[in-house]
């Protein structure tokens, strides 16, 4: 399927390995030109390089630390201009409720709300001039089901959800809209660091968590941030501009709700 985007340009974040790098890759497959951000600027030239020559598009590098008022600073500038946001940034670390004080929730709101909405502030008013635009908020099944480990990605997740469900309406009237992709397990560095704490307090191998944490998936695996990024950049095309505000799952049917 053509998705009728080529020519465009997007700001990918967090986008060196893991999830992100699927949406970076799906979108220049597309022939969009990118903006590739990450805070490891070695894995970040490589990866970049890597979709240059796989895809033969224009690609920008912009190695900083995006949940920071200084990296947005320096992304945002490089980015000026593009027709197409995803947002993306680490999960906080599992835990307890009680292992968790303020500055955790705050570090949490910093990289999983409130960098998303900075970046959305500054980059929305141009696509809106455009009369175009798209935007996906890598976010988690969590939001649809709060998964008890993860509170702290539960409560900042939940709160970009809340902002996006507003925000969304608001701008549809000009071309532009705003979803978020709800991962379920992938195959990423994330994973590892849910299912190390697993295999270690069971006194089991990585493998056998891995093992038993995809029998609980419908679909009996993990998924692949190949697939993840080709959902993400048809949420960028021009066939999806009647999907507006949506929490699209990407889980294997490891959600089991109705609706």
């Amino acid at each position: 399927m053509d998705l009728g985007i080529a020519g465009k340009r997007a700001l990918v974040c967090a986008s060196s390995k893991g999830l992100g790098l699927g949406c970076a890759q799906a979108l220049a497959a597309a022939g969009v030109d990118l903006v590739m951000n990450a805070r490891g600027a070695e894995a970040l030239e490589a990866a970049a390089e890597a979709v240059r020559a796989a895809h033969g598009v224009k690609v920008t590098t912009v190695a900083c630390d995006v949940t920071t008022q200084a990296g947005q600073a320096q992304v945002i500038e490089a980015a000026q201009g593009v027709d197409i946001l995803v947002t993306n940034a680490g999960g906080p670390p599992p835990g307890l409720w009680s292992d968790w004080d303020r500055d955790d929730f705050i570090r949490a709101l910093d990289a999983n709300m409130l960098t998303p909405i900075a970046l959305m502030k500054a980059l929305l008013p141009g696509m809106i001039d455009k009369g175009w635009g798209r935007v996906v908020n890598i976010t988690s099944q969590s939001v649809r089901a709060p998964i008890p480990a993860l509170g702290l990605s539960n409560a900042a997740r939940t709160g970009l959800t809340g902002y996006v469900a507003g925000t969304s309406r608001q701008v549809a009237p000009f071309g532009v809209t705003i979803n978020n992709l709800l991962p379920g397990i992938h195959a990423t560095d994330r994973a590892n660091a849910l299912d190390g704490p697993v295999a270690q307090q069971k006194g089991i191998s990585l493998e056998e968590a891995r093992a038993e944490r995809a029998a609980t998936i419908p679909a009996r695996r993990y998924g692949t941030p190949e697939e993840f990024g080709a959902a993400c950049a048809f949420l960028c095309s021009q066939h999806a501009g009647f999907i507006v505000g949506q929490n699209l799952l990407h889980d294997g049917g490891g959600t089991n709700l109705t609706m």
